[in-house]
C-alpha cells in the first residue's frame, strides 16, 4: 500500500466520524455511537472504503491513551477522598454484581469452563466489560432537571468515579492472569507495586508540576510536559509492571488532576483527541467489528448482554444504597444513574481484543448496551424524579 494513501483513510475517517457523531447527537445518543457506526459503515464489513492498517491501529492506541489521560484529569481527587463509605460500597457493588452477571451470562451461552482456562478468562472478561460506568449522560440528565448538586446526584458521581478506579484495577488483574505464564500472586504483587510506584513518583511529579504551574501559569509547556508524563506512565505500566498501558495513562491524569492548570491541560488534550485521535479510536471499533459472523446466537447473546448489563447495575448499586439508609425510591434512582455505559466500556473491550480475550463480533453487544443505556437512563430518571421527588422538595 502506498504510504500516502493513509491520508485518504484519515480524511474519510474524520469526515464520516464527525458527520455520524453529529447525527447521533441530534438523535440524543452519545456522539461516540455515531463514530463507531461510521467506522462500521466505511469498514470492510459494509462499504470497504477503509481497512484497519497497522498505522491506524497505532493511532487508535494513542487515542485511547489520551482518552484515559483526560478521564484522570477530570477526576476530582479531593472529592474522591471525601466521598466516604457509602459511595465506596455502592461502587464496589457496581463492579462486583455486573462482573459476576457477565461471567455467568457468557458461561450459560457457551458452557462453564474450568478456572484458569482461556474460555474461563473470556467469560470473566465479558463481566469486566460490564463493570464500567459512564455518567456523562446521567450528569446531563440531572443537570437539566436541576438535581446534579443534590445528595443523590453527588452520590452517583462519587460512586461512578470510584467504580472506574476499581474497574481499571480489575481489568489490570484479569489481563495479567489471562497470561498463562503469570500466576495470581505475581499479578497482584505487580499491580500493588505499580500503585506504590505511582504514589511515590506521583507525589514528586505533582510537586514539580505545581512549581511549574506557579512559575509559568497557563503556558503551553505545562500540557506538553503533561502529555509526556501520560505517555511515559503508559510505557512504564506496560513494560515494567505488566499493567495495561491505559492504567498508566489514567494514573498520570489523576496525578495532575489537582494542579491549578489541570483544566488547561485537559482542554489542550481535548483538541488533539476531539479532532483526530478520538475519532480514529472510535471509528476503529467499527472497523474491527465483524458483522459477517453475526448470527441469531450472537444476536440473542447481545440482547441478553444488554439486559444483564442494565439490571446488574440497578440491582447491585440500588440494593447497597438501600443498605446505606437511602429510601427505596432514592436507591432506585442511584441504581439507574449508575447503569450508563460509554467510552470506558469500549476502551476495556478494545483491550480485551488486543490481548485475545474477546472476539470482534462481541463489539456489537457493547454498542447496543451503550445505545440502550444512553436512551433509557434519562427517561427513567425523569420518571423517578417526577413520581418520587426528593424529600427536601416535598417539605
Amino acid at each position: 500500500m502506498e504510504s500516502f494513501s493513509v491520508f485518504k483513510d484519515l480524511a474519510i475517517i474524520v469526515i464520516f466520524a464527525k458527520l455520524f457523531g453529529i447525527l447521533a447527537r441530534k438523535c440524543k445518543a452519545p456522539q461516540v455511537v455515531g463514530e463507531i457506526i461510521a467506522g462500521l459503515l466505511i469498514g470492510p464489513s459494509v462499504l470497504g472504503f477503509v481497512s484497519l492498517s497497522d498505522f491506524l491501529s497505532q493511532m487508535a492506541e494513542i487515542g485511547v491513551i489520551l482518552l484515559m489521560f483526560s478521564a484522570g484529569l477530570e477526576t476530582n481527587l479531593r472529592d474522591l477522598i471525601k466521598t466516604g463509605f457509602k459511595a465506596t460500597l455502592i461502587a464496589c457493588a457496581g463492579v462486583f454484581v455486573p462482573l459476576v452477571g457477565g461471567t455467568l451470562l457468557y458461561s450459560c451461552f457457551y458452557g462453564f469452563a474450568k478456572i484458569g482456562t482461556p474460555e474461563f478468562f473470556s467469560a470473566l472478561f465479558i463481566g469486566v466489560i460490564l463493570t464500567a460506568t459512564s455518567v456523562s449522560i446521567t450528569v446531563q440528565a440531572l443537570r437539566e432537571m436541576g438535581k446534579l448538586k443534590g445528595t443523590i446526584g453527588t452520590t452517583i458521581l462519587s460512586a461512578a468515579i470510584i467504580d472506574d478506579v476499581i474497574g481499571i484495577i480489575v481489568l489490570t488483574v484479569v489481563v495479567g492472569l489471562s497470561n498463562g505464564s503469570t500466576n495470581a500472586g505475581t499479578v497482584c504483587l505487580k499491580t500493588a507495586l505499580f500503585f506504590v510506584f505511582s504514589i511515590v513518583v506521583g507525589l514528586l511529579i505533582y510537586k514539580l508540576f505545581k512549581y511549574m504551574d506557579g512559575r509559568y501559569p497557563h503556558t503551553r509547556r505545562i500540557p506538553i510536559m503533561g502529555l509526556a508524563l501520560c505517555l511515559a506512565m503508559a510505557y512504564i505500566a506496560e513494560k515494567y509492571f505488566g499493567i495495561a498501558d491505559i492504567t498508566g495513562a489514567y494514573v498520570a491524569g489523576i496525578i495532575l488532576c489537582n494542579i491549578r492548570d489541570s483544566e488547561y491541560i485537559a482542554e489542550k488534550m481535548d483538541i488533539n483527541s476531539y479532532m483526530l485521535f478520538g475519532p480514529i479510536f472510535f471509528a476503529s471499533i467499527g472497523l474491527k467489528t465483524d458483522i459477517s459472523d453475526l448470527n441469531m446466537s450472537i444476536l440473542v447473546f447481545a440482547i441478553c448482554f444488554v439486559i444483564v448489563g442494565l439490571v446488574c447495575k440497578i440491582v447491585g448499586c440500588g440494593l447497597v444504597a438501600r443498605m446505606c439508609k437511602f429510601t427505596w425510591a432514592d436507591s432506585l434512582k442511584i441504581g439507574v444513574g449508575m447503569m450508563t455505559r460509554g467510552e470506558v466500556a469500549l476502551i476495556v473491550s478494545q483491550k480485551g481484543l488486543s490481548v485475545g480475550l474477546v472476539s470482534p463480533v462481541y463489539f456489537t453487544a457493547v454498542i447496543l448496551l451503550i445505545i440502550a443505556s444512553s436512551i433509557l437512563t434519562p427517561i427513567m430518571l425523569k420518571i423517578l424524579y417526577t413520581k418520587h421527588p426528593p424529600k427536601e422538595e416535598c417539605a
